[in-house]
């Protein structure tokens, strides 16, 4: 796979920046002391504790603009579009964004996304940046109304900009959008939405490719004005899992479909089309065989995915998906896929690296979110 990288990546290097492959891009994990923005300020980081810390309590700047785009335009483009997707695109309205997922026929998930609805006729994909090209390979083959499907992948960049003090961030720019939460506007040619994968009120700025630096720039020096902190993905991933968010290679993937990982509420099974449909009815009719729920331990042991789940008989009953350290509850905590028969409040243990630890299942979030 091609090495691909953000028009940030200069600057993330110059600063020191922990790199790492996320999906072929090279990409920011983390920033280690304090970094000085284009004006002088310097910039608190040190690392994926006080990055989570600094979204939950005051703000955080992520590049992520390895995240898929992909713009779909033309006279039957919402049909188009609801008759392959797992949610009813007709429940949004024109300026709103809709979780959603795209399956195939086994009702395996090719990926989950985000739709932006400018209009009957003109709507924007974000998909993770590994499946971006599946995604738009899907809608391509299927486009038999000669609507017009760009892979805009290298067009815009994504800057998010999550955390309490994230009005203030913006304000400092000079934007002052009142939005709802899952609504969007464009201003001056970049997007604006109240979407993120923090758990916390904030915002993703889509600017164009050529625009990402200059607007990155002026958002350092917000986020040093206010006490916030550049952020790596490596907090990212620590944030969507105390909300108990999928990703996908991990909770979500071609061989786990969306009832299992909990995501039936964006499956519309009214429809009368999506890719995937019978099989995810049958599924549903059926029962699945596995779900995914949350485990908190009860020890100092950490989940980590791929660790089996174990009952008090030594039987297997589950597999972790996803685990971390959490820095807000100061415990370790996963997510992981287990035999539905499995009740909340129920003891199982984990082998970590030898060491039996104990965990237990309870519901996600981990942590209240603010999204509103």
């Amino acid at each position: 796979m091609e090495n691909m990288e953000s028009p940030l990546f200069d600057w993330h290097v110059q600063v020191g920046a922990k790199m790492a492959d996320f999906g072929g891009w090279q990409m920011p994990i983390e920033y280690p002391g304090a970094i000085s923005s284009v004006s002088g300020e310097q910039i608190p980081t040190g690392g994926v504790l006080s990055e989570h810390q600094s979204v939950r309590e005051s703000v955080g700047i992520f590049d992520v603009s390895h995240l898929g785009k992909i713009e779909v335009r033309g006279i039957g483009a919402l049909e188009f579009l609801n008759k392959i997707f797992t949610n009813d695109l007709n429940r949004i309205g024109h300026g709103s964004a809709q979780y959603n997922l795209l399956c195939n026929e086994t009702g395996g998930v090719i990926d989950d996304l985000i739709v932006y609805r400018y209009d009957d006729e003109r709507f924007f994909i974000i998909p993770n940046a590994a499946n971006c090209k599946a995604v738009f390979d899907v809608l391509v083959a299927a486009n038999d109304l000669g609507l017009s499907i760009v892979n805009a992948h290298r067009k815009y960049g994504v800057l998010a900009v999550q955390g309490p003090k994230s009005d203030e961030v913006l304000a400092s720019l000079g934007l002052h959008v009142d939005l709802e939460y899952m609504h969007f506007t464009t201003v001056d040619d970049m997007i604006i939405c109240r979407t993120g994968y923090t758990g916390e009120f904030g915002y993703e700025l889509i600017p164009l490719w050529e625009n990402v630096a200059p607007v990155w720039n002026q958002l350092v020096s917000a986020v040093a004005k206010v006490g916030g902190h550049v952020c790596g993905l490596g907090s990212r991933d620590t944030l969507r899992t105390e909300m108990g968010y999928p990703l996908h290679g991990h909770e979500l993937s071609l061989e786990i479909s969306p009832l299992q990982a909990n995501a039936g509420w964006a499956v519309a099974l009214a429809k009368s089309h999506m890719h995937g449909r019978q099989a995810l009815i049958d599924e549903k009719s059926s029962g699945v065989k596995r779900i995914s729920r949350g485990i908190k331990s009860l020890d100092r042991g950490i989940p980590r995915g791929e660790m089996n789940l174990l009952d008090k008989s030594g039987s297997v009953v589950g597999v972790v998906t996803s685990g971390t350290f959490s820095p807000t509850l100061k415990v370790g905590i996963g997510l992981a896929l287990m035999k539905p028969e499995i009740s909340y409040g129920e003891e199982l243990s984990i082998d970590v690296r030898g060491r039996i630890c104990k965990v237990q299942v309870v519901k996600v979030p981990f942590v209240p979110s603010h999204v509103r």
